[in-house]
């Protein structure tokens, strides 16, 4: 199975922690950053505000180590597990995920 970009050439990638199965951040790669990322086993994305190919962690050191990466069953979103050398998030935080919704708003319970 191949990935499968969207009509703008990105494709999402999930980074997950391989070892405490976190998810770590969300982000987008092109042909491009998949490839440089399965060349040198290190993550690299497409950052759409910058239009420009980055190395996560060339900057903060907070490198990943890629260990495996998962298409999904249509092949258009990808799970890339990592073994992380700190924080995923610009902010400091282990993962991007670090806001909940839940305590900021009140949803009603779901009908099924």
């Amino acid at each position: 199975m191949q990935p499968v970009f969207d009509s703008t050439g990105f494709i999402p990638a999930i980074v997950q922690d391989a070892n405490t199965k976190a998810v770590l951040m969300l982000a987008y790669m092109n042909a491009e950053s998949l490839q440089k990322t399965l060349e040198t086993g290190q993550t690299y994305f497409w950052s759409r505000s910058r239009n420009e190919l980055w190395h996560k962690g060339a900057t903060s050191g907070n490198t990943q180590q890629v260990v495996d990466i998962r298409l999904d069953c249509d092949g258009d979103a990808l799970l890339v597990l990592v073994n992380p050398a700190g924080p995923a998030c610009h902010t400091g935080q282990v993962t991007c995920f670090h806001n909940s919704l839940e305590k900021k708003f009140h949803f009603p319970p779901m009908k099924l």
